[in-house]
């Protein structure tokens, strides 16, 4: 089977999909497939086994450029599988004739809505917002979208709220994000003092944007005496998260480490005493897998797709978005009770073990296959 995989970012890029390209890429090619990526970024990825087409993100043109580069990719292949650039890839899918399968990770219009400024709501509450430019941008996301074979949802609440835009039930399904294959790591006391880590330790990995609200994890660390932060990541909000973290007084227990790769961010996991996300809204993260995988509980907020995989008391602890009181409070538990802290680590890599790579990717796989054969 010869597969296009289409993914607007990639290593080292930040994010969910940076992540979940690459790693199918290298199942699907290791498993016989011939696969082509197109993706655009700042400067040429790095080589891999297989190749990699890249648009500049500078270009003036990079929307339809990516089109056609799927279009010229796709006419060779036997379906497009497209994690992001959705309506892009559904063009050039439906350019060269070539069957398509998406993996839908959030809604682009409220994406747009948000990066832009003009919207500062949550992903549910979006969906009951207007205007001409939002309802043009809707019929676009349901054209492409419309013409998938199949659409994959990490969440049971995307997948509801995709089903809102009038996709077919039967080719909307939950496929969560996969926990990776976790490298040998050295026990945590030595990661601690590989990452110079002391006392109580919290970590962050993902991309500094507004859906994080990073800013409430910092309020609320300053809250807690004798907690330090650790923040893996890069995005548009870093210089402001940074100068917001010296307003607090956080200097020195607020780290940002900048973009690392996902081996570091398992590295950091594995040493921190929890993870901690405070979103505004979810759908379902890499970074909770990944810390789970490694026994690193997770205190979220329970926004979106988050409560389908963070269980309040048995493997991390939830609580509401845009609180930093309830933050700082469930922060306190989980430092003030060994037992709590001793338990959530315990609990932590059972309750993602059914989440293997080979087992998503594997699902993925058939799904591209019956595609391809219709």
């Amino acid at each position: 089977m010869k597969v296009v995989i289409v993914s607007g970012i990639w290593p080292p890029d930040p994010g969910g999909p940076a992540s979940h390209a690459p790693a199918l890429a290298e199942f699907l090619h290791n498993r016989g497939h011939t696969v082509d990526v197109v993706t655009t970024a700042d400067a040429a990825p790095a080589d891999r086994t297989y190749p990699v087409h890249w648009v500049s993100r500078r270009s003036a043109l990079r929307h339809s450029r990516c089109a056609l580069a799927v279009r010229r990719r796709a006419r060779a292949a036997d379906v497009v599988y497209a994690t992001s650039m959705i309506r892009r890839a559904a063009i050039g899918a439906r350019l060269a004739r070539t069957p398509l399968v998406v993996k839908l990770v959030s809604d682009e219009v409220f994406e747009r809505a948000t990066r832009s400024g003009r919207y500062q709501g949550t992903l549910a509450q979006f969906q009951h917002v207007g205007g001409a430019r939002t309802r043009f941008l809707r019929s676009a996301r349901n054209a492409a979208l419309g013409r998938a074979r199949h659409v994959f949802c990490p969440s049971a609440y995307l997948r509801d709220i995709a089903l809102e835009w009038g996709l077919d039930p039967e080719h909307v399904s939950v496929l969560p994000n996969p926990a990776p294959p976790l490298p040998p790591l050295p026990l945590r006391d030595e990661l601690r003092r590989e990452l110079r880590l002391d006392g109580r330790v919290l970590a962050f990995a993902g991309r500094l944007g507004p859906q994080k609200a990073l800013g409430v994890a910092l309020e609320a660390v300053a809250a807690v005496p004798d907690v330090t932060l650790v923040v893996a990541g890069d995005g548009p909000e870093r210089a402001t998260l940074e100068a917001r973290a010296t307003e607090l007084g956080l200097d020195g227990r607020a780290r940002f480490l900048g973009s690392v790769s996902r081996e570091q961010v398992l590295r950091l996991f594995g040493a921190a005493d929890a993870s901690v996300l405070s979103s505004a809204w979810e759908n379902f993260p890499h970074t909770v897998v990944e810390a789970l995988s490694v026994g690193c509980p997770v205190i979220a907020t329970a926004v979106g797709g988050v409560p389908e995989v963070v269980r309040d008391g048995e493997n991390g602890l939830l609580v509401p978005p845009d609180d930093v009181a309830a933050l700082a409070a469930a922060i306190r538990m989980f430092f003030g009770d060994d037992e709590l802290r001793r338990r959530l680590a315990e609990n932590a890599p059972a309750s993602v073990a059914s989440y293997t790579e080979d087992a998503v990717f594997a699902r993925i796989e058939a799904e591209l296959a019956r595609a391809a054969e219709r």
